[in-house]
């Protein structure tokens, strides 16, 4: 089973929008620190120790804004975000949204005519490749620019452009395999709050969301033309990206023992995890900071698949 499956159509979001995020919750803090005092108490609710662990480090680990007074307490925190994760993923219905072919939307505007798009049609058919635009492009019945405008009139969203983009730093965002399974390319930070994030053809709101949960950030995403696009993304792919260990699991309790112990054994300061399709993402900081981008050095990500997820 692979680790990663190629993109497809987004499921729905609604169980996760109806979950508190617990980046949120009392105790974390924006820097990703995390300070219970001297007689901090444990963050598991269930904890029979409490803050009875007297030679226990006070101030890691820490995970999800709470610091956990042993293995055992971390592995129950642990277990508990799983299943807040992984609640649903058998059941939860893939919600399909209608979108205008993009073939139709340029002959509404006005972009191309129907000779020029039956004759893509056409030619795209007998190749049994090739994107409908790409095919449009060649036979020159308009341009890239054209192509890029009705992709994002298609996808609601904003013709972006990777001109300020400064790869080495954006690198924090996500993990590599991330950005090269997904074709999902971090465009620029503003005012240390929102992040642009571009693809070329479609957007994935499954990926956008969950990296927003991940860095605390609002995610907006756009299209890129692909002209730009794909040596911003080769760019981008050699950058040095945060430390990254893959795992798989058989079951939901082994990946919770699993990532615990890579919670003790990294003891970080601030450790948050969040689902990515059938992977589940695990980033875990090994020092505060009172930047909003992370030094790639102070993260350690883990992805870990688990079972036939």
């Amino acid at each position: 089973m692979p680790l990663l499956k190629r993109r497809a159509d987004p499921p729905s979001l609604a169980a996760h929008a109806a979950v508190p995020d617990p980046f949120t919750a009392p105790g974390y803090e924006l820097d990703g620190s995390f300070r219970p005092g001297l007689l901090g108490r444990c963050a598991n609710p269930i904890c029979r120790s409490g803050w009875l662990h007297l030679f226990r480090h006070r101030s890691t680990p820490v995970f999800e804004g709470g610091w956990t007074c042993s293995p055992e307490c971390t592995e129950a925190q642990v277990r508990s975000a799983l299943h807040r994760e992984l609640d649903g993923r058998a059941t939860s219905a893939e919600t399909y949204r209608h979108r205008i072919p993009l073939g139709l939307l340029m002959l509404e505007k006005g972009w191309i005519n129907r000779a020029q798009l039956r004759e893509a049609l056409e030619a795209q058919a007998a190749a049994g490749c090739g994107r409908l635009g790409e095919w449009l492009i060649k036979q020159h019945a308009t341009d890239e620019s054209v192509v890029t405008r009705a992709l994002a009139l298609q996808w609601s969203c904003p013709v972006l452009s990777p001109d300020a983009q400064d790869a080495a730093t954006l690198a924090f965002a996500m993990p590599r395999l991330f950005v090269d399974a997904f074709n999902a390319l971090p465009l620029r930070v503003a005012h240390g709050k929102l992040l642009y994030l571009g693809f070329e053809q479609s957007l994935d709101p499954v990926l956008a969301f969950a990296v927003g949960r991940m860095i605390g950030m609002r995610v907006e995403s756009g299209i890129v033309a692909s002209t730009t696009f794909r040596p911003s993304l080769n760019r981008m792919l050699q950058q040095k990206f945060p430390s990254v260990q893959l795992a798989e699991a058989v079951s939901e309790q082994a990946a919770a023992r699993l990532l615990a112990r890579s919670i003790e054994r990294i003891r970080p300061v601030a450790s948050r995890l969040v689902r990515v399709r059938d992977c589940v993402w695990l980033r875990m900081t090994l020092s505060s900071t009172s930047h909003a981008i992370p030094q790639i050095s102070s993260i350690v990500d883990v992805i870990c698949s688990i079972g036939a997820f």
